[in-house]
Order: C-alpha cells, then structure tokens, then sequence
C-alpha cells in the first residue's frame, strides 16, 4: 500500500512537470494527485492489495469512532460526578477478544482505557482476556461491551 501511494506522488510530480509552468503551483500538483488517485482506483487490482485509500479511511473511522465513544462516556461519567449521592458499583469482568497481535490488542487496550469509566487492568498471557475495571459494573457494562465491538471492528478493518 505504500508503494501505491508513492506511485500516486509519482503521478502527481509527473503532470506538474509535463503541465510546463513558469512557476510550479501547488494547485497543479493537487490536481495530479487527485488524478493519480482515479488511476490507482482503476488499477488497483492488479496489484493484488487493496487501495490504500480505504486503509485511510478506516483509520479516520476509527478516530471519529473513538471521539464518540469518548464524549459519550465523559457525559456519562460527568453525570455520576455531579450527582449528590454516590450510586456507582463498580466492579470488574472479563471480555473475550477476537483480535490477533500485539499492535491490535494494544490498540484496544489503549483504547478502552482512555475512555472514562473503563480501565484495562490485564491482558491474559495469550492475548485474548481482558480484565477490565468498569465504573459501574450495572450500568456501564453494556456500555463497554458495546464500545469494545465498536472498536474491534474499527480496527479490524485498519489492520487487515
């Protein structure tokens, strides 16, 4: 996929030189990328992989996904704040995770930790338990639970 996106700049650097502008501007250099992308899209099949763009996409999708889950969970937990009484139980429980990989189970590890409400105590030696402390064990369980099929799919998607 790299090498379609240095293709891609090869194109783009090609038809700002054959354009033939005094003064080279940034607009022509665009307008080559974005015709190099159309190219690649309409080649890409014969290089076996899948455009890079989509990987792009996916990666995007995951960041908006995550800013989602972030701000649902910040109100959720900003309610339980400002409440008067203190009505939370919190608990722990585990989660199976299909994930393979380091960079994949880190990623949802991380992930799940930054949302508020949620912490990933442990990983299991193989890879596929998480051990994760929610806020409140009641409520928020099926929230996490939800957000963790969220991302896993978000980042399958980025990673294969």
């Amino acid at each position: 996929m790299a090498m379609q996106f240095i293709l891609n700049l090869f194109i783009a650097t090609l038809w700002l030189l054959l354009k033939d502008e005094v003064v080279p501007q940034f607009s022509t250099f665009l307008m080559g990328f974005i015709v190099g992308i159309g190219i690649l899209y309409a080649m890409h099949r014969f290089y076996g992989t899948q455009f890079y763009l989509r990987r792009v996409f996916s990666i995007i999708k995951l960041l908006w996904l995550f800013n989602w889950e972030l701000l649902l969970s910040s109100y959720s937990v900003l309610r339980q704040i400002t409440t008067p009484k203190l009505t939370i139980t919190p608990g722990i429980f585990t989660y199976k995770t299909a994930l393979k990989g380091d960079w994949e189970i880190t990623a949802l590890a991380l992930l799940l930790t930054l949302t508020p409400g949620s912490v990933v105590m442990e990983v299991s030696e193989e890879g596929d338990m998480f051990y994760i402390h929610a806020m409140d064990i009641e409520q928020s369980k099926e929230a996490v639970i939800r957000s963790i099929g969220k991302f896993e799919q978000a980042i399958m998607e980025v990673t294969r």
